[in-house]
């Protein structure tokens, strides 16, 4: 039996003994100020007596019941109306509970590390945003940190109503997303603020993620030695008994002689990690399996910095394990997911055209994720600071996600992004580029804080890079032929590949499509 499975049984036979889920009883979602995902059949589930049968009625005219299983727990599915609200939903079963002021609208799961965390306090213009921050039909869920080893299905959480008195504490990129999707189409947002600064990638995986990219070999081993009904992880946990057992007669007989004791035989490695919110799968199983299956309409993600030496290729088979992990556990198809790419930071020598420094390659593992459907990538590689880990500009990453959401998921006429690399062609001594997402077209761009890039008429494209077969690379002239790059250098007269501003800081990167939105980093290399 795979982990998460032992681990859910485990769970659900405890609550099955326990008091707690006498009576009606219903998870922190589920409360005043909420918002249920629209015109869809949402889950909603909850405790009660044994064999109680539970009925839940909206106001909008929709109802359903079911029974309470030998656990307690019962689950019905409920058809949600269109955008809007304030609707009430009325629940009996043995008890009641009344849940007002709910909204019907678009849910999204807002998790990362602690640039997703990162509160509108802290952003630019702090003041003046929070001051004008009521917006009554934006919700945000705040939910407690919190990693087990196991599945769990209870956690700590709260709704808000978007209000200046209480927004300062919002997630600031899940704030400005949300703001610009409700404000460009009337729909009510609900925001999950899920995250936990300094978290790597791996917490955040489900088993099933893991287990469907074998490429994480050693990942994959890790769970197989944190499962006691795996044939590795019972044989751990036996050689351990089996130690203590011999240890503890020579540890009584040492105390009774008033000597020390002998070393303590030690246990698995994975029993005794102390930081329980990195181990594979721990912050999934304690943030994001207990609100399994709340019905969403997408997710975005904003994480990799914890991850940030890693290779391209390792980064990579991560997000492709969360993603298609999380998608599978949802059981809502291929949800969108957007990612945000990690921004500049720190410093890179303008003199070392090969670049690769820093988080490059955890950006182009970002970029990567394109490759799955219904993927976006928010570029941030103009609004970072060199000097500032979380920089607080989190207007532009907000609004650059909901970019690639207003475009395909709520029909928008307009481009997703910024031009990302699509395609190399090789003539003669030049390489010819082309891109996705040229908009009304490419420039030279010059930008500031909060603001579009605009036309730097007469300036040169910079942090081109250039290589032949040999892969020595050189800094080359870049110039904008329509809708595409013509990338050249009189030192590699056979060129092979391109990078561009592939740098842990390119200051100064400056390709943007004419609508002001920055290019992404990127290497033609496969």
């Amino acid at each position: 039996m795979k982990l998460t499975k032992y681990c859910l049984l485990f769970t659900l036979a405890l609550a099955a003994g326990s008091s707690t889920h006498a009576h009606l009883k219903l998870p922190a979602l589920f409360a005043d100020d909420m918002v249920i995902q629209r015109s869809t059949n949402a889950p909603i589930w909850g405790w009660a007596d044994p064999d109680v049968e539970v009925t839940v009625t909206a106001s909008w005219g929709s109802s359903a019941k079911a029974v309470a299983g030998d656990d307690g727990r019962w689950v019905v599915h409920l058809k949600t109306p269109e955008a809007g609200g304030p609707h009430t939903i009325e629940l009996e079963g043995g008890t009641s509970i009344t849940l007002k002021n709910v909204l019907s609208g678009d849910v999204w799961v807002c998790s990362g590390q602690s640039n997703m965390e990162w509160a509108l306090a802290n952003t630019l213009n702090a003041k003046e945003e929070i001051e004008k921050a009521n917006y009554p039909m934006i919700r945000h869920f705040d939910m407690a940190r919190a990693s087990a080893a196991a599945v769990t299905e209870t956690y700590k959480g709260t709704w808000y109503k978007c209000r200046s008195d209480v927004a300062a504490r919002f997630s600031g990129v899940a704030y400005f997303f949300g703001r610009e999707i409700h404000t460009q189409t009337d729909v009510p947002i609900g925001l999950l603020s899920i995250n936990w600064g300094g978290t790597r990638i791996e917490p955040w995986i489900p088993e099933v993620g893991f287990r469907s990219t074998p490429e994480l070999k050693r990942e994959n081993d890790e769970l197989d030695r944190m499962d006691p009904t795996s044939d590795v992880g019972h044989a751990a946990l036996s050689s351990y008994l089996t130690a203590l057992k011999a240890w503890l007669p020579q540890a009584e007989q040492q105390v009774a002689q008033r000597q020390a004791l002998p070393p303590v035989p030690e246990k698995p490695d994975w029993v005794q990690k102390v930081h329980q919110n990195q181990n594979s799968t721990w912050t999934y199983n304690a943030m994001i399996a207990p609100i399994l299956p709340f019905a969403i309409k997408g997710a975005i993600w904003y994480q990799g910095e914890s991850n940030g030496g890693e290779t391209r290729l390792g980064y990579g088979y991560k997000m492709k394990a969360l993603i298609t992990g999380w998608r599978s556990v949802w059981e809502q198809g291929d949800f969108p997911f957007y990612t945000v790419q990690l921004p500049n930071f720190q410093k890179s020598n303008p003199d070392l055209p090969a670049g690769g420094d820093g988080w490059t390659r955890v950006r182009q593992a970002q970029l990567d994720t394109l490759k799955l459907p219904n993927t976006g990538v928010a570029v941030a590689i103009d609004v970072g600071e060199g000097s500032n880990l979380h920089p607080p500009n989190k207007q532009e990453v907000g609004q650059r996600l909901a970019q690639w959401s207003l475009a395909k998921d709520y029909g928008k006429d307009i481009v997703p992004s910024g031009p990302i690399y699509k395609q190399l062609v090789i003539e003669g001594n030049k390489a010819i580029l082309t891109f996705d997402h040229v908009g009304r077209g490419l420039m030279v761009g010059k930008k500031q804080h909060l603001s579009l890039a605009e036309e730097d008429e007469g300036a040169a494209l910079t942090w081109f890079a250039i290589a032949g077969a040999d892969k020595n690379w050189r800094w080359a002239k870049a110039v904008i032929d329509g809708d595409t790059v013509v990338v050249s250098s009189e030192k590699v007269p056979a060129p092979v590949a391109v990078r561009y501003a592939y740098a842990m800081h390119p200051e100064g990167c400056n390709l943007y499509n004419k609508d002001g939105l920055p290019a992404s980093p990127f290497t033609t290399e496969k």
